[in-house]
């Protein structure tokens, strides 16, 4: 038997009592994963979901304090009313929702579906909320980001031109990565004890999956959950590890294991393309101008977890 570090688990959580913690995408998967952990390990966690009978069974599920509220990423109008209804503070906002190489569809909004829920849905959440946000802010990417090819196409941010289901998610994860290192650089210039973080299950089993593509792409993604994915439980993870413990400002944390794939938390690669502070500066501006919604000035003080 080696003497190798411990590698971390469910167990290691923190006691999280009187902290608050909202998850989007609560109602299923890695969402509800991670939501019935930080409840377990004592928060009040706001499951943010778009049907609220099935938030509402799978918070009756839930062993801790919870609550459900309304949330529709896909349409910004749901956005700012779940933020303009938010009183006190937020010690964590977990950005977990998502959707992956779905038909092409456009939000309530007119944007991309992917680009649109993934990435300018939790972007403006993120702005709207960080008055009120006391730790950090922790955003759910893909290591599907780091696939030949990846980049933000801002000359048709929206694939009107030609639309690949792959590429579009692609293209939201890295987004998701980029919001994150620009809204770190954010913080730290304006002086904010408040982190960005990023997190990525690796491969794992979830209903994601299921909603992808057509049938035939849904069969192969069934196969291959069955054989080669890990459980959503380990995939969920990351995002504990990332939404809990003492981690720089701008951490990128996945599975450790197989080309991070699957495995215990630990530091994630970065493309090149996510680590470029021009990319990320230009996107947020695009996302601004999008959304209509600007960074605002954060909180001046704050605990950290």
């Amino acid at each position: 038997m080696t003497t190798r570090e411990k590698r971390w688990a469910v167990a290691d959580l923190p006691s999280l009592t009187g902290r608050t913690i909202v998850v989007t995408g609560a109602s299923s998967g890695l969402g509800t994963v991670t939501a019935r952990e930080l409840a377990h390990a004592g928060a009040h966690v706001v499951l943010a979901v778009r049907d609220l009978a099935r938030g509402s069974s799978v918070a009756a599920t839930l062993d801790g304090s919870t609550e459900v509220r309304h949330l529709d990423l896909a349409d910004l109008s749901s956005v700012r009313r779940f933020a303009a209804e938010w009183n006190g503070p937020l010690d964590v906002l977990v950005n977990n929702a998502g959707v992956m190489a779905i038909p092409e569809a456009r939000t309530v909004d007119g944007f991309e579906m992917q680009f649109g829920t993934n990435h300018l849905g939790p972007f403006a959440l993120t702005n709207l909320l960080l008055p009120h946000i006391t730790d950090r802010v922790v955003t759910v990417a893909s290591n599907a980001h780091r696939r030949p090819g990846v980049d933000i196409h801002f000359d048709d941010i929206n694939f009107s031109n030609s639309y690949s289901p792959w590429r579009a998610y692609q293209q939201s994860k890295l987004a998701n990565l980029l919001f994150t290192r620009e809204l770190q650089r954010r913080l730290t210039a304006a002086g904010s004890p408040v982190t960005a973080h990023a997190a990525h299950p690796g491969y794992a089993a979830t209903n994601l999956q299921g909603r992808s593509g057509g049938a035939v792409q849904r069969v192969v993604l069934a196969i291959t959950n069955r054989f080669l994915a890990q459980s959503d439980r380990m995939g969920a993870l990351p995002t504990l590890y990332a939404a809990t413990q003492a981690l720089p400002g701008g951490s990128y944390t996945g599975p450790d294991r197989r080309g991070e794939t699957r495995g215990h938390p630990a530091p994630a690669q970065l493309s090149p393309q996510a680590r470029d502070d021009i990319r990320a500066r230009r996107l947020w501006e695009l996302s601004e101008v999008l959304t209509s919604v600007r960074f605002p000035r954060p909180r001046s003080g704050g605990s950290a977890a």
